[in-house]
């Protein structure tokens, strides 16, 4: 089965090893049932809390260890172009047998997911019950959200600088599909720094991530009071792990976001 690259792999036969790098695809990778398989982590990936911490880890997603990462003898590197660096996983490729890359970028891509993931690793029966839980829930939340308004958004991940997403990532996709619009931008960048006084009067509401940046209440209240608030923009704080983490995390953020638009 191809993967966001265009390699074709293989079902895996005798002793797998799995060196994860995407948070959210290790989570992911427990949900299936492969948990004993997985021999590294990066220090990003946290889910599920309990399972994980038996897994070492060997830095972060732009930066593990490629040391570390060669004693752990992985038989396989999962990796995320958009989290992943691609000169660090070219020189993991020297290594590791087989590298799986990654690359969602609309909410429906979690169903092809889950597919790559329980064909290679013999997980097929999990990925399909996955998949039914996730077309249940993002069924009901776009039934549940469809009749509201739509709202132009900003959608905010990091401060000093500013900076937002494109409408080419997985998350404008996922916002969008329950009726936030991510504003356009003039730049091809898929997470840019933004002036957001320039945005006056072009924005309903505007989202504060809780990641990359962890905004928390009070940086809604200081936008909020500021004199550079988008006219008369909403402020609010929404879960990035809901929006962002792709993978099983996504079915629970279908549900959290159908809430999240009718409160």
């Amino acid at each position: 089965m191809l993967d966001a690259a265009g390699i074709d792999h293989e079902v895996t036969s005798g002793t797998t090893r799995i060196m994860c790098a995407v948070p959210s695809i290790t989570e992911l990778l427990f949900e299936l049932g492969l948990g004993d398989k997985i021999v590294g982590r990066t220090g990003f990936c946290f889910h599920p809390k309990a399972e994980v911490k038996r897994v070492p880890k060997i830095g972060g997603t732009k930066d593990f260890d490629l040391e570390k990462l060669r004693l752990l003898r992985p038989t396989h590197l999962i990796v995320n172009v958009d989290e992943n660096p691609k000169e660090l996983v070219d020189f993991a490729r020297e290594f590791v047998p087989n590298v799986v890359v990654t690359h969602p970028l609309d909410p429906k891509d979690n169903v092809s997911l889950y597919q790559l993931m329980g064909y290679i690793f013999r997980a097929t029966l999990q990925a399909k019950r996955l998949t039914e839980l996730f077309l249940r829930s993002y069924q009901s939340a776009i039934d549940q959200t469809s009749q509201l308004n739509r709202e132009r958004v900003l959608y905010l991940i990091w401060k000093k600088p500013w900076m937002t997403i494109g409408q080419d990532t997985y998350i404008a996709r996922v916002l969008a599909s329950v009726g936030y619009d991510q504003i356009g931008l003039d730049t091809s960048v898929r997470y840019p720094e933004i002036d957001i006084e320039g945005l006056a009067g072009k924005v309903d509401r505007i989202l504060l991530s809780t990641e990359p940046f962890a905004f928390r209440p009070r940086d809604v209240r200081e936008l909020q009071s500021s004199v550079c608030l988008l006219g008369a923009a909403k402020v609010s704080l929404i879960d990035g792990e809901m929006t962002s983490w792709y993978g099983s995390r996504a079915i629970k953020g279908y549900d959290y976001l159908a809430a999240f638009r009718a409160a």
